[in-house]
């Protein structure tokens, strides 16, 4: 067994499809291992893996865990085997609570985000040089390169990388529902101001790509006098800009208590 998914929610199943459509691993060298039986079940069927029992992770190469953070020290007592590599994706669970509970260095700390379900996820990864000699992240990187693009990342900068891009799309999900209210607001359509919010963010990341700062796109839309220009003061007005860089703030900074949950 190549690898072992220890919770197969939206992630674990983002992270099987697309290793085994990317030619990384085949769906026999995956096993499937979750709390909830019958979803295990259900994924096996549909993509080939293996369900597996906690008994069968001495047999597992590497162990992908994908658990929430508050349930990893109990579960640490069964998920730590001998000769096993280990990849996280557990928010703020830091590499030394993975080498402490885990008894071993080679546990490499990755973080996702949701777009990893439709192949665009950011991800950043880290971990200490006996996951490098060992080949961990190099394997981490084949799996999330697979959906999506990833990041060598120090790990102090981890939990801003999270309060930014892992968190990023619930902030920008907001942002397009505000849109698209203020559509509904004005007469259009609730199904035509939805899809105009979402494609209207869609086109503007491409946009913002091919420019070297986000301002330059903004000076092109806003013409002297013109609509575009009032709407941003009213934007501004509002503290919209301010209270974006500080949910990144409070999302870091919870990021980090979560890490001091696990000392």
């Amino acid at each position: 067994m190549k690898l072992a998914i220890v919770g197969v929610g939206k992630l674990g199943l983002a992270l099987l499809e697309g290793v085994t459509a990317q030619g990384v691993l085949s769906p026999a060298e995956i096993g499937l291992l979750d709390a909830n039986a019958a979803r295990a079940q259900d994924v096996a069927a549909r993509t080939g893996a293996r369900v597996i029992t906690q008994a069968d992770l001495g047999r597992a190469e590497r162990i992908l865990i994908s658990l929430q953070p508050r349930v990893f020290p109990e579960a640490a007592e069964w998920l730590a085997q001998p000769n096993a590599g280990y990849i996280s994706t557990m928010a703020g669970v830091p590499v030394s609570a993975l080498t402490r509970r885990l008894g071993t260095k080679r546990v490499v700390r990755v973080m996702p985000n949701l777009a990893a379900t439709i192949g665009h996820s950011q991800t950043a990864i880290t971990g200490p040089r006996e996951a490098g000699d060992a080949g961990d992240l190099a394997f981490a990187h084949q799996i999330f390169d697979a959906v999506g693009d990833a990041y060598d990342l120090p790990e102090h900068l981890f939990n801003a990388f999270t309060g930014m891009s892992a968190s990023g799309p619930a902030y920008v999900a907001v942002v397009a529902e505000a849109l698209a209210d203020g559509g509904v607001r004005m007469g259009l359509p609730r199904p035509l101001a939805n899809e105009l919010a979402a494609k209207l963010l869609i086109a503007t990341g491409e946009l913002v790509q091919r420019r070297a700062h986000p301002a330059l796109l903004k000076d092109e839309v806003a013409s002297p006098g013109g609509t575009t220009i009032a709407g941003l003061a009213a934007l501004e007005a509002a503290g919209v800009r301010g209270g974006l860089i500080e949910a990144v703030v409070k999302a870091t900074r919870r990021g980090t208590e979560l890490g001091k949950d696990q000392d």
